[in-house]
């Protein structure tokens, strides 16, 4: 990977992070009401709102970064360039 992919990838991945921690955030505040979704170590929550606060936060960081691939591997096909994997 060529060093100026390697830089746009790395901007594309935090990014892509902050997106998800956003998107993320403000799904917890209309399923919960809370402002912050529960720790795992903390007291106040049971399994059950930590655990489902977990399966959301993963499946929302999962799409995102899906998207993220997908958009990148199809810009990468459009400019004539070959992405492999890994």
């Amino acid at each position: 990977m060529a060093p100026v992919q390697k830089a746009v990838s790395l901007v594309l991945s935090l990014l892509s992070g902050m997106l998800a921690a956003a998107l993320f955030k403000r799904a917890w505040k209309l399923v919960s009401g809370e402002d912050d979704a529960p720790d795992a170590d903390d007291r106040d929550h049971g399994w059950v709102e930590v655990l489902v606060a977990a399966t959301l936060q993963g499946a929302i960081f999962g799409l995102v970064k899906a998207a993220v691939h997908r958009a990148g591997a199809q810009a990468v096909r459009r400019t004539g360039g070959r992405r492999g994997k890994g």
